[in-house]
C-alpha cells in the first residue's frame, strides 16, 4: 500500500523527532492549527502543477466530490480566506497523502507526516522568508544528520531567465518542472525532456541551460545583476534584489555557510511566487552503515503571495512563506542508522517498577504505585499476584526500566522503600 507500521520503539523514536521539530517552531513564536484530512477537490486541484495527479480523490455517498489533503499548505491557505485572517505565524504537524509509486528505501510513503511552518501577512521584504530558512537550519543542526545544504532560488529570477531565452509565458510552469529535475537528472536528459515533451527549441534549451547549472553565494547574486540581459529583465530584477536582501540578512544569522543560490531549483507547484528554497542532506551515510540512504530533499518551501486569494470571494491577497520539513524521510535515515548501530531504543518511559520479593503482597504493590501515580511518576508493576523477584529485576533490565520500588515485608515493618538502581545494583532504603 505505501504505509506503514510504527512498533514501539520506532514511534518512540519519530515522536522524539517531531517533539525536536514542534519545539524550533513554538521558539519562533507559532501557534498550532489543524485543519481537516479531507478537503473539497475543488480546494486542492489546479494547485500542485504535475503532483495534481498524485491526488486521493474520494466521492462520498451524496456524489459529493472529495480528496484526501496532498499538503498542509493549501488548506492553510484555504483556512486563512474562510476565516478573514490577514495576519498569523502557524505550525501544523499532521499526516498528508499522496496517490504516488512509494519507494520505502528513500522514505517516500503514500501517507507521511509533514511539518509546516508559515508567516502570512503584509511585512517588509524578506524578513519573513530568512526566517523560514534559518528555522530549516535550526531543525537539520538540533537533530545531527550530519552535513547539509540549503539551496534558494527565486521564482521571479526563473521566469526571468525563461523569458530572456524566448519562452512563452504559457510554458513557464512546465518548463519548471523540466528544470526542477536537475538534482536527479543530467542536463542531457532534462534539456531532451524540454524539447521533445515540452516543445522548446534545441537553441532556447540550451539558452537556459546556461542559467540553470549556475550556483553559488552572494557573488552569483552580483555576478546575474551586472548580466547585461538578465538585468533588463523587470522580473529579474527584482527577485535578483530580494536574493540579494536575503543573503544580507542570512548573513546577519550567521548561517550562510549552508546556503547556495542554485539557479536549477524550480520546485515543481504552481502556487509558488517569490523566493523558494529545499535542504538536502550532503552526507548521507556513516562509517557502520551497509550502505547509503539517498532520499533527496528533506526540506523544502517557500514564498506563495496568491494562494489565498483563490479561496477569497472577493480575490483578496495574503501574502505567504513557508517550510515544510519532510519528516518521514529524515525518519528513515535515523532508522537506518539505530539498526546499523544495534542501539536499543526503549519502548516505554517508565522510571520505576513496584516489586515485591515475598508472596501475598499484591495489596502492598497497588498501594505503593497507585501513590506513585498519583504524583505524576511513571510507574509499572507485574500482572501476577506473586511474581519472583529474580523475574521482576529481569523485566526492568529487558525493558530499560532504570529503578525498582522494592517492597516486602521488613520494609512494611520499618515504613520504608527499597529503591534499587537496577544497571549499578546498588539499593538504599527510603
Amino acid at each position: 500500500q505505501g504505509t506503514r507500521d510504527h512498533p514501539p520503539a520506532l514511534v518512540l523514536l519519530r515522536d522524539r523527532l517531531l517533539d525536536t521539530v514542534a519545539a524550533c517552531f513554538k521558539r519562533h513564536g507559532a501557534a498550532a492549527i489543524d485543519t481537516p484530512v479531507m478537503e473539497l477537490r475543488e480546494t486542492l486541484v489546479g494547485k500542485y502543477g504535475e503532483g495534481a495527479k498524485l491526488i486521493y480523490e474520494l466521492q462520498n455517498q451524496g456524489g459529493e466530490l472529495l480528496a484526501l489533503r496532498y499538503d498542509l499548505t493549501v488548506p492553510f491557505a484555504r483556512y486563512l480566506a474562510m476565516n478573514k485572517i490577514t495576519n498569523m505565524k502557524r505550525y501544523h504537524i499532521a499526516k498528508v497523502y499522496r496517490r504516488d509509486n512509494p519507494a520505502t528505501s528513500r522514505g517516500r510513503y503514500r501517507e507521511f507526516y509533514q511539518c509546516d511552518f508559515d508567516i502570512a501577512g503584509q511585512f517588509d521584504p524578506m524578513i519573513p522568508d530568512a526566517e523560514c530558512v534559518r528555522i530549516v537550519h535550526e531543525i537539520l543542526s538540533d537533530l545531527q544528520l550530519g552535513d547539509f545544504l540549503i539551496k534558494v532560488n527565486h521564482r521571479q529570477i526563473l521566469n526571468g531567465v525563461l523569458a530572456i531565452c524566448g519562452i512563452p509565458e504559457s510554458k513557464f510552469i512546465a518548463t519548471c518542472s523540466s528544470v526542477d529535475k536537475l538534482d536527479k537528472m543530467p542536463w542531457k536528459e532534462v534539456r531532451n525532456e524540454m524539447i521533445r515533451e515540452k516543445g522548446l527549441s534545441p537553441e532556447a534549451a540550451d539558452h537556459i541551460g546556461k542559467y540553470v547549472q549556475l550556483h553559488g553565494g552572494l557573488d552569483l547574486v552580483e555576478q546575474l545583476l551586472q548580466d547585461p540581459k538578465l538585468s533588463q529583465n523587470k522580473l529579474a530584477k527584482e527577485g535578483l534584489g530580494d536574493m540579494k536582501l536575503l543573503f544580507e540578512y542570512l548573513t546577519l544569522f550567521g548561517i550562510t555557510g549552508k546556503i547556495s543560490f542554485d539557479l536549477s531549483l524550480a520546485r515543481g507547484l504552481d502556487y509558488y511566487t517569490g523566493v523558494i528554497f529545499e535542504a538536502v542532506l550532503v552526507q548521507q551515510e556513516n562509517d557502520h552503515m551497509e550502505e547509503s540512504v539517498s532520499i533527496g530533499s528533506v526540506a523544502g518551501g517557500g514564498r506563495y503571495d496568491g494562494l489565498v486569494g483563490m479561496f477569497d470571494p472577493k480575490g483578496r491577497k495574503v501574502p505567504c512563506v513557508g517550510v515544510s520539513i519532510g519528516i518521514e524521510r529524515i525518519f528513515s535515515i535515523l532508522e537506518q542508522r539505530v539498526k546499523a548501530s544495534g542501539e536499543k531504543i526503549r519502548t516505554t518511559e517508565t522510571e520505576v517498577l513496584v516489586a515485591t520479593p515475598h508472596k501475598h503482597l499484591v495489596a502492598a504493590r497497588l498501594k505503593l504505585i497507585s501513590e506513585l501515580w498519583d504524583a505524576g511518576i511513571k510507574a509499572e508493576m507485574l500482572y501476577k499476584k506473586d511474581p519472583k523477584l529474580l523475574k521482576q529485576l529481569q523485566y526492568c533490565e529487558d525493558t530499560g526500566i532504570p529503578l525498582a520500588a522494592i517492597v516486602g515485608e521488613q520494609e512494611l515493618a520499618d515504613g520504608v522503600v527499597k529503591l534499587r538502581d537496577v544497571a549499578r545494583r546498588e539499593e538504599v532504603r527510603i
